[in-house]
C-alpha cells in the first residue's frame, strides 16, 4: 500500500518493492507536484491515483529510477554485465578508462546526463596535457649529475624502486615515463623540471581514442535503457569525433624480401614466427595460440582456433578468436610446411635438453621451458631486430598488412583474401585495403590496355 506525505506544494509517494537478500525492505520513491489550477481537494484525489499508478509500475518493473549516479551505475555494470559479456582484455581497457569518465560525469545522475555534457567531455579529451603516456627525456647531463651526487646507477635504482637498465636508458637519452622521471628525481632530490623535459608537450589524444571513450559510455547507457533505468541513451544524440582511417603500414615486395634475408641469421623460433606471420597473415595472438594439433601436415592446412593473450593479473591465457569468422582453416605452401617442420625439429631438441623441466603446452612457439610465449616478448624481440637491421615503418601487425597487400597485388580474389585473414566478410577487407585494391585495379587496367593495344598494332 503506497504512503503519501505532503511537502509544501509537492507530494512524496513511497512504495514497497519487496525485500533484499538480507531481509531489508526495498522502497521506491517519486515526487508529484499538482498543477497550479487544481484545488486542494482535486490534488488530494489525483495524488492517490498517481500513487496507485506508481505502485503498478514498480510491481511490473517499468519504473525507471534514473537518480542513480553514473559512477555507481558503472560499478554495477562492470560487476553484473561486463565480467560476463566482455573479453578480459576489453574489460581491463574499459576499467582503465573509468577515472577520466567518472571525473567528467561520474557525479551526475543518469537521468540528468545530456548531449552537451558528453560533448564537453570529448572537447576536454582533445586538449593538450590530457595524455597519460607522455614521455620525458633528460634535459641535462644526467650522468654528470648522478656522479656529482656521489651516487651510482644501482643506488639510484634502489632508491627510486626501478631497474638499473631503466636508469641507464634515461642517462643515455631514451624517453621514460613520468613515473620513472619523478622516481629518479626523487632519488636525486631534484625537481623534475631541472632534470627532465616533456617530449611532444602538445601531443593530444587521437580521434580514435576519443571515439572509443564515446563507445564505452554509450555501451553502458544502452544497458541502462535495457534495464529500464533511463528512457533513452543521450549518446544516440551526439556525434563523436570523426575517426580518420590511416592507411595500414606494410612492406612492398622488395622490402619483404630484404626482411626475410635479414632473418636468416636469427634463431630458428624467432625466424619461423616472423616468416609465418608474413606467409599467412595471422594475427600475433593467433600465431602464438597455434598448437601442433592445429597443423595438418599431410593436407597442408592450418586451423586457427584460439588467441593467446596476456594480462598481468592472469599471465598468458587462452581466449577465443577475435570474431567467429576468425576461426578458419586455410591452405599453406610447401615453403611454410618446411618452416613448420624446422620449428618442430628445433623444439624437439630443446625438449630433450631440458628433460623433465620441459612443460608440454603443445604450442608451436613457447618460452624457454615450453610454456606459452608472452605475446609482448615477440613484439620486443621484433623491435630489437628492426633496430639491428635499420628496418623502419613496420610493426608486428604490419606483417599481416604486408601479407594482405601482396595477395591483392597478385590478383587473389577478395573473398579468398578475406577468408585467409579471418574477416567476417569481404567488405571489411575492402575498407582496410582500399589502397592496395586501387593499385591492383590500376595495374589491371594498364595490363588490359597493353594487351589490346598490342593486338591492334599487330592487326595493322
Amino acid at each position: 500500500m503506497p504512503t503519501i506525505a505532503k511537502r509544501n506544494d509537492t507530494y512524496k509517494i513511497t512504495v514497497s518493492a519487496g525485500y533484499d537478500i538480507n531481509g531489508k525492505q526495498i522502497r521506491r520513491y517519486m515526487t508529484w507536484k499538482p498543477p497550479s489550477s487544481m484545488t486542494l481537494k482535486q490534488a488530494e484525489k489525483e495524488v492517490k491515483r498517481q500513487a496507485v499508478l506508481f505502485e503498478e509500475r514498480v510491481k511490473n518493473g517499468t519504473y525507471l529510477d534514473g537518480s542513480i549516479k553514473f559512477a555507481d551505475f558503472a560499478e554495477q555494470w562492470f560487476n553484473d554485465y561486463a565480467k560476463e559479456h566482455l573479453r578480459a582484455t576489453t574489460y581491463k581497457r574499459y576499467k582503465s578508462m573509468m577515472p577520466r569518465i567518472n571525473a567528467a560525469i561520474g557525479h551526475m545522475k543518469l537521468e540528468r546526463i545530456q548531449p552537451q555534457h558528453l560533448l564537453s567531455f570529448y572537447k576536454n579529451l582533445a586538449e593538450t596535457g590530457i595524455r597519460e603516456d607522455m614521455k620525458y627525456t633528460a634535459c641535462c647531463d644526467l650522468r654528470a649529475l648522478i656522479k656529482g651526487k656521489k651516487m651510482t646507477f644501482r643506488s639510484i635504482a634502489e632508491s627510486a624502486g626501478i631497474g638499473e637498465r631503466t636508469v641507464s636508458a634515461a642517462v643515455n637519452g631514451q624517453n621514460v615515463t613520468e613515473k620513472t622521471a619523478l622516481a629518479i628525481c626523487g632519488a636525486l632530490s631534484e625537481p623534475i623540471e631541472n632534470v627532465f623535459a616533456l617530449v611532444d608537450e602538445g601531443k593530444t589524444l587521437s580521434s580514435s581514442t576519443i571515439h572509443y571513450y564515446h563507445n564505452v559510455i554509450s555501451s553502458m547507457l544502452t544497458t541502462a535503457v535495457q534495464w529500464q533505468i533511463i528512457f533513452s541513451n543521450p549518446c544516440d544524440r551526439v556525434k563523436p569525433p570523426k575517426v580518420g582511417k590511416p592507411e595500414p603500414k606494410y612492406l612492398d615486395e622488395e622490402q619483404a624480401k630484404n626482411l626475410i634475408d635479414c632473418l636468416q641469421n636469427e634463431g630458428v623460433q624467432f625466424r619461423v614466427m616472423i616468416e609465418l606471420l608474413m606467409f599467412t597473415g595471422l594475427r600475433r595472438g593467433e600465431l602464438l595460440g597455434l598448437e601442433w594439433s592445429d597443423i595438418d601436415f599431410d593436407n597442408k592446412i592450418i586451423n586457427v582456433r584460439r588467441n593467446s593473450l596476456y594480462l598481468p593479473e592472469m599471465g598468458v591465457f587462452e581466449d577465443e578468436t577475435k570474431t567467429a569468422g576468425s576461426q578458419r582453416a586455410f591452405k599453406i605452401s610447401d615453403a611454410v610446411i618446411d618452416l613448420l617442420k624446422e620449428q618442430r625439429t628445433w623444439q624437439a631438441s630443446q625438449r630433450l635438453k631440458l628433460g623433465d623441466k620441459w612443460i608440454n603446452s603443445n604450442r608451436l612457439f613457447t618460452a624457454w621451458n615450453g610454456e606459452p610465449l608472452n605475446p609482448s616478448t615477440l613484439t620486443s624481440k621484433f623491435r630489437r631486430f628492426k633496430q639491428k637491421h635499420n628496418i623502419e615503418g613496420i610493426s608486428i601487425h604490419g606483417l599481416r598488412h604486408t601479407n594482405a597487400t601482396l595477395q591483392i597485388a597478385a590478383g587473389t580474389p577478395l573473398t579468398t583474401v578475406a577468408h585467409r585473414l579471418g574477416h567476417t566478410n569481404a567488405s571489411t577487407t575492402t575498407k582496410i585495403y582500399a589502397h592496395a585494391i586501387k593499385s591492383a585495379d590500376e595495374a589491371a587496367a594498364e595490363a588490359i590496355a597493353d594487351i589490346l593495344t598490342l593486338g591492334r598494332k599487330q592487326t595493322v
